[in-house]
């Protein structure tokens, strides 16, 4: 070799010893924003989980650090998600959410399904109906399933048991066995003719005898706990409410005879909660069936959180809901999620953070988001702490097999339309009439005419 090849040898390592010499400067890792506040995750016990959940995956990650960004409450969220999109800085991931909230970002969400594929994520760990509830009808998924709210029937033993009645059905498919015997489909008729049973005035007669009082009741059959007038149409029939390719809005014939189906119940038959009963001393703060004076709720899971001070600690238990005006089982969820922005600057990164709290994150996040997991490795645990806290024999299946009636995201009570937020406030002005004084002699038919105009009305406002 010559003695110019040695000299350029010695000179390369010298070269790499000087430079082994000094540190490699470590790559920086990506920075992917958190917002929370759109729904739940304000209040000081959520805010604690949730940066224990951002610890614990950045000392899992040196090529991404989640931030939190928690806005200061729910009320001034949308203003301060609104600010940073308007100023180009929008957060990676937003959540939780729920359907409602998501919407006035509508046009913001990313679709996952690409990043879904590249990373490989197995959205098959999931119930299919779960899934579908995120897919819009372009065949974006704009979510994946986190949080889970199945609407549910609660019922009260001692109740049904006072009244010589059957518990209702735990089991889809199964039937309703009558006082006499006689098996029938469990449905919204099956429900008016116990719920009437459970209707009880002041004298001890229930709402099926001659001398009943309606002025003077002291137990009722039934009421949809805190619900509001879409989520009501849709546990008896759920329906799409808004056509995009004619942008118009409605009514569908469904939701009229479960209006109509309503009224009766409320000022015929006397078996649902009306606004006069509800804000009386006969349910106290408003809470009816924690009161111990109604037999039957359909409401989401989310109630759950409100049980502990019963009145009497009484025993409650679950049952599925009614089948729909059709025959069929549908089962109304309300469900959280996080969503990608259209605005993230790193949506690769952002989706290995917003993986980690659809998997590894969820027993933490869903225990003080008060929720029930779509993960199914993590329902058994969630069940063994409601089990803990209610400490007898609840038939907790029933929000595990009720997921997979889920209605898909065209007919969810809370699919998105142009100016959402104030056709909504009409649509729970229509309830409102129904369930006060007016409501009495109110023309369902005409007063659902006036409806669909008022909504559309506000839908063009917008275009």
């Amino acid at each position: 070799m010559s003695k110019k090849a040695l000299s350029i040898i010695a000179l390369m390592a010298v070269v790499v010893l000087v430079l082994g010499a000094f540190p490699v400067a470590a790559q920086e890792p990506v920075v992917v924003t958190w917002f929370v506040g759109l729904g739940t995750g304000t209040n000081q016990e959520q805010i604690a989980a949730q940066e224990q959940v951002v610890a614990d995956f950045n000392a899992l990650h040196d090529d991404v650090e989640l931030v939190l960004n928690i806005a200061p409450s729910n009320e001034t969220a949308r203003d301060a998600l609104s600010t940073l999109i308007a100023s180009g800085n929008s957060p990676d991931i937003v959540g939780p959410v729920g359907v409602g909230g998501s919407n006035a970002y509508a046009d913001q969400w990313l679709d996952l399904q690409p990043l879904v594929d590249a990373s490989g994520f197995d959205l098959s760990i999931f119930d299919p109906a779960l899934v579908d509830l995120y897919r819009s009808e372009s065949g974006e998924l704009l979510g994946i399933p986190f949080a889970t709210f199945p609407s549910i029937l609660y019922f009260n033993r001692g109740l049904f048991e006072e009244a010589g009645l059957n518990f209702p059905p735990q089991e889809f498919d199964a039937p309703y066995v009558m006082p006499d015997g006689t098996e029938v489909d469990w449905n919204y008729e099956t429900v008016r003719e116990i719920a009437k049973i459970l209707t009880v005035d002041a004298n001890g007669n229930d709402a099926t005898m001659e001398g009943f009082d309606p002025a003077n009741i002291v137990q009722f059959g039934l009421n949809f706990q805190w619900a509001r007038t879409r989520l009501i149409w849709t546990h008896m029939q759920p329906e799409v409410f808004y056509n995009p390719e004619t942008n118009t809005v409605t009514i569908p014939e469904s939701w009229r005879q479960a209006s109509q189906w309503l009224q009766d119940a409320l000022w015929q038959d006397h078996f649902v909660v009306s606004a006069a009963y509800d804000g009386s001393e006969l349910f106290g703060t408003g809470n009816a069936f924690s009161s111990g004076n109604l037999g039957m709720a359909i409401t989401p899971l989310w109630y759950t959180c409100c049980l502990d001070n019963s009145v009497g600690n009484f025993e409650w238990d679950l049952a599925v809901v009614p089948k729909s005006l059709d025959g069929q089982y549908h089962v109304a969820v309300d469900a959280d999620t996080f969503r990608l922005t259209k605005g993230s600057k790193n949506p690769e990164a952002a989706f290995t953070a917003m993986s980690y709290l659809f998997t590894e994150a969820v027993p933490t996040l869903t225990a003080v988001y008060g929720a029930f997991p779509a993960h199914p490795d993590y329902q058994d645990a969630d069940i063994q702490r409601k089990m803990e806290r209610y400490p007898w024999d609840i038939n907790w299946d029933v929000a595990v097999n009720s997921l997979a009636y889920n209605n898909p995201s065209a007919l969810h009570h809370e699919a998105n339309f142009p100016n959402w937020q104030k056709g909504h406030d009409l649509l729970d002005a229509f309830w409102n009439m129904l369930v006060g004084d007016a409501g009495a002699d109110a023309d369902v038919a005409a007063e659902l005419d006036a409806l669909q105009a008022a909504v559309q009305a506000a839908i063009d406002e917008v275009q």
